[in-house]
C-alpha cells in the first residue's frame, strides 16, 4: 500500500517572551507517521498536543524548524505550490466564507481562485452541493446556514479541485448528533472514492467508527499507533462499566447527562470479581447503582490510559 502522507521527524518550536524572559515551547518533537493511500488516518491527542501544528505544516501554512513531510510524494518544504494542488484543507467550518454570498457562489468563487473557469466552477459546485446534500439550499446566503450546513459546505470547498488528499481539523466540532453523523457518512463515502483523509478529532467514538489507523500524539510525539483493534490491546482485558446517580462523588467517574455518572474500570483479572468489588465500594459510599455491565474496551479507554501513562 502506497504512502500518501509522510511526516519525518518534524520539529516545531514556538518562541515566546514574558517580560524579559524568553521561553521555548516545543510543539512537535521529532514527530513521524505515515498515512496510506485511500484510508482515513486519525491523529488524536489532548489540547496542546501538537495536532493543529502538524496539520498546518502538512498544509504548507507553517514551516517546520527541522524534519520533512511529503504529500503525494511532494515536499511541503520545497514544493509548496505542488502540495497545494493535491490537498484540500479544512481548519474550521465557519471561517473563510463570505456571508453575503450563497453557498453555491462561495464554492464558485473558491473554484475560480483555484484556476477553474467560471463554467467549470459552476458545474463542479453543483456536483459537490448534491454530494454533500445541500442542493436544495445552494441559493441561500451563507449567513443563513446552520453549523451543520456550514460543515458540509466546508468539505465541499476542500473538494472543488478534486484533490486526492483531504486534511480535516475537527470537522464535526460543535455539530449536533444528526449533523455530525451526516458528516461522518460523507467522509466514509469519500474514502470509498479513494480519497486519503487525515482527520483530527476529540470524539473517540467518531475516530473508532471512521479511522483505518490512528496515531495518538502527546507533547509533540507519537505515543501509540495502529488500527483500532491493535490499540485496544493496550488496555488488555475487558472493562467494567457502572452507571450510578451523581449525588455521590467518585473521583474516577465521569458525569453524563440526566444526573448519571459512569465509572469505567480496566480488568486485569477476573471481571466478575472486579465488578463485585466496585459495586460493594459504591454501595458503601451510598451510591445508587443504575446499571453494571462488562464491555470490550473502547478507544476512549485506550486514550485515557495512554495519556495517564505519558503523564508519569
Amino acid at each position: 500500500m502506497s504512502e500518501e502522507i509522510v511526516a519525518e521527524e518534524l520539529i516545531k518550536i514556538y518562541r515566546t517572551k514574558k517580560g524579559r524572559k524568553k521561553e521555548e515551547i516545543r510543539a512537535l518533537d521529532k514527530l513521524s507517521f505515515t498515512a496510506n493511500k485511500g484510508e482515513i488516518f486519525g491523529l488524536l491527542g489532548p489540547n496542546g498536543a501538537g495536532k493543529t501544528t502538524t496539520v498546518k505544516i502538512l498544509s504548507t501554512v507553517l514551516m517546520p524548524d527541522s524534519g520533512e513531510a511529503f504529500i503525494d510524494g511532494k515536499s511541503v518544504v520545497r514544493e509548496k505550490e505542488e502540495v497545494r494542488k493535491v490537498i484540500g484543507v479544512t481548519f474550521t467550518v465557519e471561517k473563510g466564507f463570505y456571508n453575503r454570498l450563497t453557498g453555491k457562489e462561495n464554492l464558485v468563487y473558491f473554484g475560480v481562485l483555484r484556476g477553474m473557469s467560471f463554467s467549470d466552477a459552476r458545474r463542479r459546485a453543483d456536483e459537490l452541493l448534491d454530494l454533500v446534500g445541500l442542493s436544495d439550499d445552494k441559493n441561500r446566503l451563507f449567513e443563513e446556514y446552520s453549523l451543520g450546513m456550514k460543515a458540509k459546505l466546508a468539505i465541499a470547498r476542500t473538494l472543488m479541485h478534486d484533490p486526492p488528499v483531504l486534511i480535516l481539523d475537527e470537522p464535526t466540532i460543535g455539530l449536533d448528533p444528526i449533523a455530525a453523523r451526516n458528516v461522518r457518512k460523507l467522509l466514509a463515502e469519500l474514502r470509498k472514492e479513494g480519497k486519503t483523509i487525515l482527520l483530527t478529532t476529540h470524539n473517540m467514538r467518531e475516530a473508532e467508527e471512521l479511522c483505518d489507523r490512528i496515531s495518538m500524539i502527546d507533547r509533540g510525539r507519537i505515543v501509540l499507533s495502529g488500527t483500532v483493534d491493535e490499540l485496544k490491546k493496550f488496555v488488555g482485558g475487558k472493562v467494567v462499566v457502572i452507571d450510578f446517580l451523581s449525588d455521590v462523588e467518585v473521583e474516577e467517574a465521569v458525569k453524563k447527562d440526566n444526573g448519571v455518572s459512569e465509572l469505567r474500570i480496566e480488568c486485569n483479572g477476573d471481571e466478575m470479581d472486579v465488578m463485585y468489588k466496585a459495586l460493594t465500594d459504591l454501595r458503601n459510599r451510598g451510591a445508587r447503582v443504575i446499571k453494571a455491565q462488562i464491555e470490550e474496551p473502547s478507544l476512549e479507554d485506550v486514550f485515557v490510559k495512554v495519556m495517564r501513562e505519558t503523564e508519569r
